[in-house]
């Protein structure tokens, strides 16, 4: 699919800026998508039947059929029971087959009927590769982020403090979502920790659970299949050194090393410093309360995820300046390395001054000559932007990148070996959203150059999953994608509560 390639200024017929705690809100091109469809085709894997428990849709609901039809018995806060002589799949393959799946094959789409008669897929409206199958898998309320727990499970974060993305009554909580029963849905929603209104931020390392609790970065221990808390949170950093109200979410994730990385947000409208202080940008926890500033110019950093495939690697998305189009401004997957410099809110990107960031002239400024016309007809200078990092991979202003996770080899060619993005679309229209793939090299685990910004797809990005921009806004947003252990990708959508899972046809 191509969008058409119109540069919007303040998100006409919108009305005012919302709350910059989206990044994507307008000003940006409205512009461009066309991903080719490539995938392995074949026919739908398994016939697997199941019956038992829905997803839980809130906290200590029972059952209910997430993908339809389905009731369980009680069982623990979220319903649950799967309904005798079920023969469920093994976990590297089958999972197409099971009922309710939404299939991509040669002969096109169609559902998996349930045996029960029950609804069919709920996912009809997703565009997905010849290939594929996606499924329901569970719903909670503004779902964040999730991650994987050592012993499987999906960990969901549900906070409620705002932000521009319109998802609905989060739980302040964070939520288990377990398959025991290897159904392909959620056996039920069980709270694990309470009160945590300003959360997002998940990541189990080293024998202990990390999360965000508003500017704190809290630590448990955990053990493999653990599904309550046995001992107190401690606090092991207070990320204070700049705070936004609205870029308040924090993600972290560890490297192959052992060292915690935290984004942190910057605000929009900041003023151009020639000295650089840090606001947003990425830090590293190195045992003091506020941890160690590692990159800088980043507007609001709000996912970062590290790769663990022997390259040691780890890489943030950038939600930058808004309205910012026409003056060179794009959205950015960046690797998380010490002393980078990203620009905002100075430049664009390396060598690409803010046009309208005019600075008194100085040894820290450009000479009159080399500044924007804009800046000399002021009889001020430019921002020096030739120290600032050039990115690989960037996406027009709107896209809004948010939660990314990396496929190796769980997926066949040519969807392996890519960084997947799920990107939330533009504040208002939705426009954009998708999940979209960006190569990268399996020897070095860079990312090959990317973008969307002439209006369609480029180089190593490919749209992967598309249908939430349909002009309606029925159907959310993609706010956050997660690899499972077994190699599904899973995806959350923070605006309807949505979780599903997306799975090749043949196993790997």
């Amino acid at each position: 699919m191509t969008r058409s390639l119109l540069l919007f200024l303040g998100v006409a017929g919108l009305g005012a800026c919302p709350p910059p705690d989206d990044g994507g809100t307008g000003g940006g091109s409205a512009g461009g998508r066309a991903g080719g469809r490539g995938g392995a085709g074949g026919a739908t894997a398994g016939g697997s039947t199941s019956g038992g428990a829905g997803g839980g849709s809130a906290a200590g609901a029972s059952g209910g059929g997430t993908a339809g039809g389905r009731a369980g018995g009680a069982s623990g806060s979220g319903g649950g029971g799967t309904a005798g002589g079920a023969v469920m799949p093994t976990p590297d393959g089958g999972w197409c087959g099971l009922p309710g799946s939404w299939v991509h094959d040669d002969g096109g789409y169609h559902d998996v009927s349930l045996p029960d008669g029950g609804r069919p897929s709920q996912l009809q409206w997703l565009q997905l590769p010849a290939g594929f199958c996606a499924h329901t898998f569970a719903r909670v309320n503004n779902v964040r982020q999730i991650r994987f727990a050592p012993g499987g499970e999906l960990f969901a974060a549900s906070p409620s403090m705002g932000t521009t993305s319109g998802g609905q009554s989060g739980l302040n909580a964070i939520v288990v979502l377990a398959d025991d029963d290897r159904d392909g849905l959620s056996d039920g929603l069980m709270t694990y920790r309470a009160n945590l209104p300003a959360t997002q931020g998940l990541l189990f390392h080293d024998g202990g659970l990390y999360f965000q609790d508003l500017t704190r970065i809290m630590r448990e221990p955990y053990q493999p299949g653990q599904r309550v808390p046995v001992a107190a949170a401690v606090e092991v950093a207070n990320i204070v050194v700049y705070f936004d109200t609205g870029h308040w979410p924090k993600t972290l994730d560890a490297d192959e090393a052992g060292n915690i990385f935290v984004t942190n947000g910057g605000t929009q409208g900041e003023s151009c410093d020639p000295s650089r202080p840090f606001r947003g940008g990425i830090l590293k926890l190195d045992g003091t309360d506020g941890g160690r500033a590692v990159a800088r110019g980043l507007r609001n950093a709000i996912y970062l995820r590290c790769h663990h495939d022997g390259n040691n690697r780890c890489f943030a998305n950038e939600l930058a300046q808004d309205y910012s189009a026409l003056q060179g401004g794009r959205e950015k997957l960046v690797p998380v390395r010490d002393g980078d410099d990203w620009g905002y809110p100075c430049c664009a990107s390396k060598d690409l001054p803010y046009s309208d960031t005019c600075l008194m002239c100085s040894a820290q400024t450009e000479v009159p000559s080399a500044s924007t016309p804009s800046c000399q007809s002021l009889s001020r200078c430019s921002p020096k932007c030739a120290a600032v990092v050039e990115e690989a991979a960037s996406f027009i202003i709107g896209d809004t990148p948010f939660g990314l996770d990396f496929i190796d080899g769980q997926f066949p060619a040519p969807w392996d070996h890519r960084v997947y993005v799920a990107v939330h679309g533009a504040f208002g229209t939705w426009q954009g959203a998708r999940v979209t793939g960006v190569a990268f090299d399996p020897t070095t685990g860079a990312p090959f150059s990317g973008t969307n910004l002439p209006g369609v797809d480029a180089g190593a990005m490919v749209d992967f999953l598309e249908g939430w921009d349909d002009g309606h806004l029925m159907h959310g947003r993609p706010a956050d994608v997660t690899v499972s252990p077994d190699g599904r990708l899973f995806v959350a959508n923070d605006t309807t509560g949505e979780i599903f899972w997306v799975a090749p046809l043949q196993a790997r």
